[in-house]
């Protein structure tokens, strides 16, 4: 099966990221290599945000943009600003 989100590489995770359906329909249809792009994508609007996954809100927030990223190409997913990088004192 090919890659949803690419169109390009063989789809299939070996295991499933989620215990939901969501989950599911990512490791059938989702490569490796998507899977790698959105968690480096999901670890970005975690330290943006200063995001607890242990919160529901939060693991929402984040199903959400996992669902725009992978299966509707970015469409709707969240814009990491990043105008402000480097300017940040602490």
């Amino acid at each position: 099966m090919i890659c949803v989100r690419c169109g390009r590489n063989e789809a299939g995770l070996e295991r499933i990221p989620l215990r939901n359906e969501l989950g599911e329909r990512v490791q059938k249809e989702i490569c490796p290599e998507c899977w790698a792009e959105w968690l480096r994508y999901q670890t970005a609007l975690i330290n943006h945000y200063g995001l607890d996954p242990r919160e529901k809100k939060n693991r929402d927030f984040l199903q959400t943009n996992m669902e725009s990223f992978l299966f509707r190409g970015g469409e709707n997913a969240e814009e990491i600003d990043t105008s402000k990088q480097g300017s940040i004192e602490w």
